[in-house]
């Protein structure tokens, strides 16, 4: 079966862009700039999408992460909301990925992905998954380095000041019609599949009670 038709949903950070990628160009695109009240405002913004498709729907696309809490489980639950009602496949996509799809000029740059996270850290990608670091201890670089995320200012003066060849992409944001892109691969079984479930890098901060929960109510 041949995909054609793709939603890309990217809410990882920074709000939402969400768009329709119907045979490799953006037919309809939308954005939700703020993240509070996005699970709010997300479902109109992507029915007005809706509106506008012509056909058969083949597949949604969502940014699994990492990223932000909100952001994730927000645009996480539309599309799965969207695959079932519409009886559609779901493709998670990670930051890294959507990045890579943007085909960004590297130069022969080893890419780093870096995501602001909360107290001072940042999650970052440089090849084998995300990890958390404190901005003034970040591991040392080997050779040439591109760096891109919305923390990649911060990462690349560190990188900087310790002499590494380090370059600064101009991507912040990963794109919903390169989440769309890399999740029409992946239903093609050009990627590895991949749950659209979100990749969280911290541990939750929540625990259970050391004497455990309650008994249920009689």
């Amino acid at each position: 079966m041949a995909f054609t038709c793709a939603l890309g949903i990217s809410s990882a950070y920074g709000g939402c862009s969400a768009c329709l990628l119907i045979d490799g160009a953006v037919r309809a695109q939308a954005r939700i700039r703020e993240e509070i009240g996005l699970a709010a405002c997300l479902p109109a913004l992507i029915e007005t999408l809706l509106d506008k498709l012509e056909g058969r729907l083949d597949l949604v696309a969502v940014s699994v992460g990492p990223g932000s809490f909100t952001g994730l489980r927000a645009g996480i639950s539309v599309a799965t909301g969207i695959g079932l009602a519409l009886s559609v496949p779901v493709m998670g996509v990670t930051v890294t990925e959507a990045f890579e799809g943007a085909a960004l000029k590297l130069d022969g740059r080893k890419l780093w992905v870096a995501i602001a996270a909360r107290r001072g850290r940042v999650f970052l990608d440089m090849g084998g998954g995300a990890a958390a670091f404190a901005t003034d201890a970040l591991p040392m670089a080997a050779g040439r380095i591109a760096v891109t995320g919305n923390a990649a200012n911060d990462v690349a003066s560190v990188l900087a000041a310790r002499g590494t060849d380090v370059m600064l992409t101009d991507a912040r944001l990963p794109l919903a019609e390169h989440v769309a892109m890399v999740g029409l691969e992946r239903a093609a079984g050009r990627r590895a599949p991949l749950a659209a479930l979100p990749i969280y890098v911290d541990a939750p901060e929540a625990k259970l009670p050391a004497a455990g929960l309650r008994a249920a109510p009689v």
